[in-house]
């Protein structure tokens, strides 16, 4: 039977901002961009880690597409304009 943890204490500061315990951060998988949902019911604040990471692609390896990066890939509608030619 594991033990509970012992209850961790931040303190509120004048504009209202409060530390979460690295422990608790650890634990929980809170990192920068994450957001907290905060939910009162019937006097009892339970609060909701919201993973807001920092790109939809983050965890995506890039994948060498060719070429020196310059190349407009997308023409559509645009081939004969000369600010979409790939002639430079």
């Amino acid at each position: 039977m594991a033990t509970e943890d012992p209850p961790q204490e931040t303190k509120v500061s004048d504009r209202g901002m409060v530390t979460i315990p690295a422990s608790l951060r650890d634990r929980l998988d809170i990192e920068p961009g994450d957001k907290l949902r905060w939910h009162v019911e019937d006097g009892d604040l339970t609060v909701e880690v919201v993973r807001q990471r920092y790109g939809a692609f983050d965890d995506f390896e890039a994948v060498p597409m060719g070429g020196d990066g310059l190349e407009t890939h997308d023409l559509a509608g645009h081939e004969d304009d000369p600010a979409f030619s790939e002639d430079t």
